[in-house]
């Protein structure tokens, strides 16, 4: 199983990425997919989570109003639009593929990627 992601970059504040999370090795179908990122000396965030069957996301307090997740099945590729970024945005975000659907917690989640960097400068 392998769960890949891409598109992490530096952009100044008020720029936008799309983030992107190749899933391989396995039917995910009934997965729910996530997004996580972490800062420097902090926690692992919760951001976005949408299920593979449906198309209704749900987001963290994070990713409310400015990012947006969205799957494309055929492609097996979840994505995270990160829109009006901020430089408190900076950190590693994460995939994550969770056999409980749409979960908030990390250790809800079964599979990772390695996380792509976005660093955000003011």
């Amino acid at each position: 199983v392998q769960l890949q992601a891409s598109g992490g970059g530096s952009v100044q504040a008020g720029g936008s990425l799309r983030l992107s999370c190749a899933a391989a090795g396995r039917t995910f179908g009934s997965y729910g997919m996530g997004w996580f990122r972490q800062a420097p000396g902090k926690e692992r965030e919760f951001v976005a989570a949408i299920m593979w069957s449906d198309d209704s996301p749900y987001y963290g307090d994070s990713g409310k109003g400015r990012f947006t997740i969205a799957r494309d099945n055929a492609k097996n590729t979840v994505y995270l639009q990160l829109n009006r970024l901020k430089p408190e945005d900076t950190a590693v975000y994460y995939c994550a593929a969770s056999s409980k659907g749409v979960a908030v917690l990390p250790h809800e989640y079964d599979y990772w990627g390695q996380g792509t960097l976005v660093t955000v400068s003011s």
